[in-house]
């Protein structure tokens, strides 16, 4: 069995993270969350970086990819993969994440969940839904101890 995860780190596939920038909504409601509190962390390698980035040259321009890849880059707990691995898993694998956020419903089915689970120990949902879950109070309580405090950042900054 894998070990046990973090509960205040979080992976955003691609398209998530696309999302987030492109489109706002449910993407960047769940992502906020996380920007909002200096005590969760998002985890990336760079190959998932850098699928994030062709996806936003595809989808916008490359000038505003590149300055979100900066963003990313700046803000993320950095892990590494093997080459080939999926870059949302293998960053939550390789950063002991215990959020997966993605869109694609391959990886949160019930299949997926089940070849996975001996491998890896990961919650993978849709934004909208880790967005509605999401408790920092009994998450704080759980990982930093005491009384939670309020959000300590501005998720915009």
């Amino acid at each position: 069995m894998a070990e046990r995860p973090n509960p205040a780190r979080v992976v955003a596939d691609a398209d998530v993270l696309a999302a987030d920038l492109l489109v706002g909504g449910e993407a960047r409601k769940a992502l906020d969350h996380v920007r909002s509190h200096s005590w969760v962390e998002l985890v990336a390698s760079d190959p998932l970086i850098e699928r994030t980035e062709r996806l936003v040259t595809e989808l916008a321009d490359p000038e505003l990819a590149a300055d979100h890849r900066a963003r990313l880059e700046a803000e993320r707990v950095a892990v590494d993969h093997p080459d080939g691995d999926h870059p949302a898993l293998a960053s939550a694998y390789r950063g002991q994440a215990a959020h997966l956020l993605t869109y694609d419903e391959g990886l949160g089915s019930a299949e997926a969940g089940l070849s996975l689970q001996s491998r890896v120990s990961v919650s993978i949902r849709p934004p909208d839904a880790f967005a509605r879950l999401f408790d920092p109070a009994s998450l704080y309580k759980a990982v930093e101890g005491g009384e939670y405090p309020g959000p300590d950042r501005d998720p915009r900054a």
